[in-house]
């Protein structure tokens, strides 16, 4: 492990926003770790640490506004457009479906990043990659603090994530005994 993943591992676990146990992720799927990335924002040195390393990732990648999925994405969505000084909207859920609400609009060709705080299949993300299509935005890129799927979640886009996990995850009729011992949290997503 790099000084720089120890960084970002350390920041994750002295913020509590990785937690270990019996967790029912958005996905439907079990797993005995979990990203509490919202832990992040009680620091905001800390998001605005990680921001900071996410954009040295993203390196030359220009975009006009970040959109940002609901709930997850929002706190880093906005410190990473804050401090490359773009435009941040968010989608948020409306039965369940990510939607663009509060008069949030996209010109056609407008240049947008996505970014979101943790994936493990990437649903929210592609949720919130094709709002931007259906609006002729051009989607440049999907940045995220974690990518639980180690790379395997697939995009049609650049793809930049601080940190790649591939923590095990179970189906729900499939858990390990040692997992199936602890009661299981959905701490919310």
């Amino acid at each position: 492990m790099t000084p720089r993943q120890r960084e970002i591992l350390q920041i994750f676990e002295s913020s509590k926003a990785l937690l270990r146990g019996h967790f029912v992720l958005r996905s439907g799927l079990v797993s005995g770790h979990y990203f509490q990335c919202a832990r992040l924002g009680e620091r905001l040195e800390k998001v605005q640490r990680l921001a900071e390393l996410l954009l040295e990732d993203l390196g030359d990648l220009e975009f006009e506004t970040v959109l940002a999925p609901a709930m997850g994405g929002l706190v880093i969505g906005q410190e990473v457009a804050r401090q490359a000084g773009a435009r941040y909207i968010f989608a948020e859920k409306e039965n369940d479906i990510l939607v663009m609400r509060r008069g949030f609009k996209l010109a056609q060709g407008e240049k947008v990043l996505i970014v979101e705080d943790v994936i493990t299949r990437g649903g929210r993300a592609r949720e919130a990659i094709e709002i931007a299509r259906r609006r002729r935005a051009e989607v440049v890129g999907l940045a995220l603090l974690v990518d639980r799927s180690a790379g395997k979640a697939a995009f049609d886009l650049p793809v930049v994530s601080l940190a790649q996990f591939n923590f095990p995850t179970y189906h729900p009729e499939n858990i390990p005994p040692e997992l199936a011992a602890l009661p299981p949290e959905k701490p919310g997503s």
